[in-house]
């Protein structure tokens, strides 16, 4: 669409488009504001040379896609707040419950234990659950021996190989199994006890926070009891 001076379509006795003057924003274009752009350049177009009819229902179909466009966002905004409410207060609910989120270090309390859960697509032997300190320096083994397929949970009671209280600290937990005779490491579970909850960004989504553990995303919680 050529662009027209306001000299111009004031002599036509047609008012300018202005920005400030639309009910959509000073840097948008509202359908008020492109029809009459539209009826200007068919009122000012070249008698020898009209736009043509395909050109014409070309603007038409471009403005109702953006205008679709723009009314999908902000339905998809709103639905996506929604959902974000909705998640809040169904985790508001696992507030001082158990729950079981993946993880691998855990602050404990001196002599204080610990539970959680590794998952087996097929059945394996040689489970062991290798426990760690702050330092590096294992300091137990729970040797588990052959599990089958699903979700196996394990604990520790909080004593050192010795048979002594762990000292309080950072622990990191390393699971190993023999699957189809191959050493493979899995995916640590750890339970704790949820503190609160925190609404972030729709993006975000809602973490929580679980002792020992820090935050933790609420999609990524594997079990609650």
């Amino acid at each position: 669409m050529a662009e027209l001076s306001t000299d111009y379509l004031n002599g036509l006795g047609l008012t300018a488009y202005s920005p400030t003057s639309t009910t959509q924003g000073n840097n948008e274009l509202g359908q008020e504001d492109f029809l009459r752009l539209l009826t200007t350049q068919l009122t000012t177009q070249d008698p020898t040379n009209p736009v043509k009819n395909e050109d014409f229902v070309a603007q038409m179909a471009q403005f109702s896609t953006l205008t679709g466009i723009q009314s999908l966002t902000t339905s998809f905004e709103s639905l996506s707040q929604t959902l974000l409410q909705g998640q809040a207060l169904e985790a508001a609910t696992l507030v001082g419950k158990s729950t079981l989120v993946p993880a691998r270090k855990m602050q404990l309390a001196e002599g204080q234990g610990a539970s959680g859960a590794m998952e087996l697509s097929t059945s394996a032997s040689q489970v062991k659950v290798d426990i760690y300190d702050a330092s590096g320096q294992l300091v137990r083994t729970l040797d588990l021996g052959t599990l089958s397929a699903g979700l196996q949970d394990f604990e520790w009671d909080g004593t050192l190989s010795n048979g002594s209280a762990a000292p309080a600290g950072s622990y990191e937990f390393k699971i190993t199994a023999q699957i189809n005779g191959v050493t493979e490491a899995l995916t640590t579970y750890l339970n704790g006890q949820v503190k609160s909850v925190s609404a972030e960004s729709a993006g975000s989504g809602l973490m929580l926070n679980v002792q020992g553990v820090g935050n933790v995303s609420f999609s990524d919680v594997l079990r609650v009891s």
